[in-house]
């Protein structure tokens, strides 16, 4: 008892002796240098407008929040929630199950010690429901994304990626030896023109199925068939769209009547598949079998913990018995979209849940949201570097859990802050 309480108070003043010894290191002239150049950066976003706040929720993620410095509930528009399930009590009971039968977490990476069970009934009905052999799980798709092109692609192959293709992707397309090109976003003419010229042995066209910060969808039924014609392969990152968007939640390919046509496809259980997190590939069963030996971000990061685990095999199984919640966010998008039409918003994007109000000036986008958050409403302004320049916007994401009313607050909000800012 006495070593233990000694160890206790040498533990503290060693701490305190080691906190005191890195305050003198940081004033060091390369410290200071570094502080410096770091904080012109900052003060040049904050001059600029485009400074990002991060707001503190404290409760449940939600359609309905509390957040930290707000009177009161907030109404949530700004989440990937899109079907509401983020605090489903069904889905937490059965995360619980999981935690308790399977622990906290493996310790360890995927081939060592860390499969159980329920990562292969996951990556199972994964493969169900998107009606592919094989799929592999990640920590999540930016994981995803980055640990497949390096796999698959050598210098003999060429890697065509739509110029609007999110960060992860272009981030993975960076390790490749391949050669790459980007084309015109959604510019088939230019995607062909680029195929034609192409000697690749693979050549792989990379495309988000819907783009996150405009809400379009990537023209997948033009670019199949130019796959066809030129012998390409076709890669579709579904983070926007698995689990709400298409008829029953099968994603983009299904929303253009084209189901089984793609080869390769990434997505997340990170958005409508819970909220959790959690990426994967899925497709043919021998590209699984790969990137189990090869993809650096499966064979060095920790396995999905059971909880999450849980989480998404609950989901999944919800998705593959109804397709309601589905239903219930697409009508949902149509009442928003259709209101703010009407009342003079530009609504960027393809009457998907990701529904952009185009405001274009940076600072006017983040006035624009402070007075909404006054009003019980959250939604964030996005600018550059986020959005192009002078693109600005208000990214409103329309979830199956919002009500009707709720809807009708959120329209009358943007109508009245609209007016008094000039918007409208």
């Amino acid at each position: 008892m006495n070593s233990l309480k000694f160890s206790s108070v040498h533990l503290t003043k060693s701490i305190a002796s080691i906190s005191g010894g890195n305050r003198n290191l940081s004033n060091t002239s390369a410290s200071k240098q570094f502080r410096n150049i770091l904080q012109k950066q900052i003060d040049d976003i904050k001059l600029a407008g485009t400074y990002k706040n991060e707001r503190i929720i404290t409760s449940s993620q939600s359609t309905n929040i509390t957040v930290k410095g707000s009177q009161g509930g907030i109404l949530n528009f700004c989440a990937n929630n899109y079907l509401g399930l983020s605090n489903n009590q069904e889905i937490i009971q059965y995360s619980k199950q999981m935690l308790e039968s399977h622990g906290c977490g493996l310790s360890s990476v995927r081939f060592i010690c860390g499969t159980q069970d329920i990562h292969k009934t996951l990556e199972s009905k994964i493969s169900q429901f998107h009606g592919r052999e094989d799929t592999i799980l990640y920590a999540s798709c930016f994981d995803a994304n980055a640990g497949i092109f390096e796999v698959v692609l050598t210098p003999d192959d060429a890697v065509f990626s739509d110029e609007l293709n999110h960060a992860s992707i272009i981030d993975g397309i960076r390790l490749c030896k391949a050669k790459k090109s980007r084309y015109q976003h959604r510019n088939m003419q230019d995607l062909e023109q680029q195929l034609k010229a192409s000697d690749g042995r693979i050549k792989m066209i990379v495309t988000d199925g819907v783009f996150s910060m405009d809400g379009n969808v990537a023209p997948l039924t033009d670019i199949c068939n130019l796959a066809d014609k030129y012998n390409a392969l076709v890669f579709v990152d579904e983070c926007h769209a698995t689990g709400f968007f298409g008829e029953t939640g099968r994603g983009t390919e299904e929303f253009h009547g084209i189901l089984g046509r793609i080869d390769i496809i990434n997505s997340t259980l990170g958005k409508a598949l819970g909220g959790a997190s959690g990426g994967y590939t899925t497709g043919p069963k021998q590209l699984i079998d790969l990137l189990r030996q090869k993809s650096r971000p499966y064979l060095f990061s920790n396995s999905l913990p059971p909880a999450v685990v849980g989480t998404g095999i609950k989901v999944i199984d919800m998705l593959l018995n109804s397709s309601q919640l589905s239903r219930k966010v697409q009508s949902n998008t149509k009442r928003f979209r259709t209101t703010m039409t009407k009342a003079g918003f530009t609504i960027a994007g393809m009457d998907h849940p990701i529904s952009p109000v185009m405001l274009y000036d940076a600072k006017l986008a983040s006035t624009f949201a402070d007075e909404m958050l006054k009003r019980g409403i959250y939604v964030i302004g996005f600018s550059f570097p986020v959005v192009p320049k002078d693109k600005a916007r208000i990214r409103v994401q329309i979830s199956a859990a919002h009500t009707e009313e709720e809807i009708d607050r959120c329209t009358d909000a943007f109508i009245q802050v609209g007016k008094e800012l000039g918007v409208i």
